[in-house]
């Protein structure tokens, strides 16, 4: 899986190099401690315990050979939804590329690939000012509003794919 490789067709500048990546977790790691615990922890405290678990798969959005957006895809069931579920963990993108429509294209690679794969849906637990973003990925929120403990609100949403 780590040698697929999709390169994108620039929608902003046609002469910077994009592409995104299946990458490791120990890839994603210093990224997700920058972005999502503010570098408050070693990079060990930010694996999952679901990082490693067959079907598991991470993604890196490379911008002239910088990484500036991960996501992670763990094979996880949400309720009593039926099918095949992923949930979505730990999306970062780095502050200089925020806005950029990255973490839109890096999402939606991961739903057609997740289609190929025979996955129904994916899901998330999204903090609260992700919202909006997810919402316009296509995702509905299916929860009430929930704290994490030292992150903040959360609402989980979802997406049907097949």
């Amino acid at each position: 899986m780590g040698k697929n490789v999709l390169k994108l067709v620039s929608t902003y500048n046609d002469d910077e190099h994009k592409m995104i990546k299946f990458i490791t977790a120990d890839d994603i790691l210093p990224l997700r401690n920058e972005v999502l615990r503010e570098g408050k922890l070693t990079p060990d405290e930010c694996r999952f315990p679901t990082d490693t678990i067959p079907g598991s798969f991470h993604l890196g959005y490379y911008k002239d050979d910088e990484l500036a957006c991960v996501v992670s895809f763990h094979p996880q069931t949400y309720s009593d939804f039926a099918g095949t579920g992923y949930q979505l963990r730990g999306m970062a993108t780095t502050e200089k590329f925020r806005g950029l429509g990255i973490g839109n294209q890096l999402v939606n690679f991961a739903i057609v690939y997740l289609r190929g794969q025979k996955a129904n849906y994916v899901w998330c637990n999204a903090r609260k000012v992700a919202v909006k973003f997810y919402k316009n990925v296509g995702f509905e929120i299916v929860s009430t509003e929930f704290e994490v403990p030292g992150i903040g609100p959360h609402y989980v949403m979802y997406v049907k794919i097949q």
